[in-house]
């Protein structure tokens, strides 16, 4: 039990933009609790922040529904040797920072013995696996949510919502310094500039950073001049990457990888080849085109295109509730298709005016304080706000 001096919060991310988002989160709680002492599972972000994490988060990092299952039994490990201790020690509030795979039943079973639980950011039930609204009204006494359509469907389950708008909303400029940012990555002014991003997970690299390499040897067959540049999340994604692109004798093709600087990267870009996830929303607020792909295992794959209720799958799309950038999903993600929808979006300058317009309308509406929002709803779960 934290002293009565000190508030003890058990956190988990499990994933990058996980670790993105609760950092924000503990950014805003310390200066409501200068004696908090942060705990549970977390990346670099929120180690910076002060947290305690007992594993490192690529231990908790696996995409797609079949690709868990070898690492089930250790993960589940990971998930009853964390209960067993909170349990024990009785935080004032659990804080499950996305991941809802880990996160919801941990909650669930928390919740169940009388700790607060707060989830920060919606597990996507309005585009597939919607029955999921039962276990969470059951798992988390307080949902945070990051985009403004979210906050009436928990209100209409009883569940106790806050919108506190998108963080990436916050730390993105609207008006991003494309000159600054080739000016920091040592690139040219007037270079012709494509990012690609195969992901950051394992799995999203498994299945991507070959057709992405692919795609960039095609594109500069067609233009020499163009510049490509692959921003790393790590040292592990960069030499698993190396591996992938070796093996598949790619390993010529002038992509220049970088360590981090992921959003000077896409700043820095005339167009991005981006895989599906948070980075796509990253894209958007940067104002860039882009070309979206998923690749999962087969049988992920057969299970997840018949669960899902819309036909986007990327952010901007599902936010813009239209196709405002082309998706290649699964086995249409081919690098000739990925090649040459990138090559359409270099040569479209009308277009990326129009997307401009449209990724800064969508600026706006996700840009809340968004640190400030999520520590007083954490605030009032434990007691310490009305």
């Amino acid at each position: 039990m934290a002293s009565s001096a000190e508030v003890s919060l058990a956190m988990v991310a499990g994933e990058v933009s996980g670790d993105m988002l609760a950092a924000r989160l503990m950014a805003g709680l310390r200066p409501q609790l200068p004696n908090v002492r942060f705990h549970g599972i977390g990346g670099p972000r929120m180690i910076e922040q002060g947290l305690a994490s007992d594993v490192p988060i690529e231990t908790l990092t696996v995409r797609g529904l079949f690709e868990i299952i070898p690492r089930y039994r250790e993960i589940k490990g990971i998930q009853n040797s964390l209960r067993d201790r909170l349990l024990r020690e009785r935080p004032a509030a659990f804080i499950g920072a996305d991941y809802p795979g880990f996160n919801l039943g941990l909650e669930e079973q928390l919740r169940a013995e009388g700790i607060p639980t707060v989830h920060f950011v919606s597990p996507q039930i309005w585009a597939w696996r919607g029955g999921r609204i039962k276990k969470i009204k059951r798992a988390v006494s307080h949902m945070l949510v990051i985009f403004p359509f979210e906050e009436a469907i928990y209100r209409a389950a009883g569940v106790p919502v806050t919108y506190i708008g998108h963080p990436l909303a916050e730390m993105i400029p609207m008006a991003p310094d494309v000159a600054a940012a080739r000016e920091a990555l040592g690139i040219a002014k007037d270079a012709r500039v494509v990012t690609i991003m195969p992901g950051s997970r394992m799995g999203e690299l498994k299945y991507l950073a070959e057709p992405f390499v692919a795609a960039a040897k095609l594109l500069a067959a067609r233009d020499p001049n163009l510049v490509f540049v692959a921003p790393m999340a790590g040292e592990r994604q960069r030499g698993y990457y190396t591996e992938i692109v070796n093996k598949a004798g790619l390993d010529s093709v002038p992509v220049r990888l970088i360590d981090g600087q992921s959003h000077a990267a896409i700043a820095a870009a005339d167009a991005v080849l981006v895989a599906s996830g948070t980075a796509t929303l990253e894209v958007a607020l940067f104002k860039k085109p882009m070309v979206i792909a998923y690749k999962v295992m087969r049988a992920s794959w057969e299970i997840m295109r018949h669960m899902g209720y819309q036909p986007w799958i990327g952010l901007p799309n599902i936010l813009a509730r239209e196709f405002v950038v082309p998706e290649y999903l699964q086995h249409a993600a081919t690098p000739q298709a990925l090649a040459d929808a990138v090559q359409r979006q270099l040569d479209d300058p009308a277009g990326k005016e129009a997307l401009a317009r449209r990724f800064t309308d969508m600026h706006h509406s996700l840009l809340r304080n968004s640190a400030e929002a999520s520590a007083d709803a954490v605030l009032r779960v434990i007691g310490r706000k009305k």
